[in-house]
């Protein structure tokens, strides 16, 4: 299955239920949010040296909450009209600029910092 049959079937999910009236720009920016919020809470007090065995650990809440995640950036996007893959492609194009192999590699420094 590629994002468009993905979006596509969440579409579908969503006019079922008459839920559509519900989704807009505002509502869906926030209830990412929301859900990004419960993924980082399954983690919340856990040293960042364990975190990674923190996510096998709690592997179905984690996948459930990435679920959610997509289903609502996907949502956005399609409200917005945004195609995500170009995006991502775009972001990644200037983030090439930003962050040059050789001033980055192994630097977590913000672009406006090297």
């Amino acid at each position: 299955m590629n994002l468009q049959d993905l979006t596509s079937e969440i579409d579908k999910f969503v006019q079922e239920r008459d839920w559509k009236q519900f989704h807009n720009p505002k509502d869906l920016a926030i209830a990412l949010g929301i859900e990004v919020s419960e993924l980082q809470e399954i983690m919340l007090w856990t040293p960042t040296e364990k975190s990674a065995a923190k996510v096998q650990e709690k592997l179905d809440e984690v996948e459930s909450e990435v679920a959610d995640i997509l289903v609502y950036l996907l949502r956005f996007c399609d409200m917005a009209g945004i195609d995500p893959i170009e995006a991502t492609r775009k972001k990644m194009e200037i983030n090439a600029q930003r962050y040059p192999i050789h001033k980055s590699k192994g630097n977590s420094k913000k672009y406006t910092d090297l």
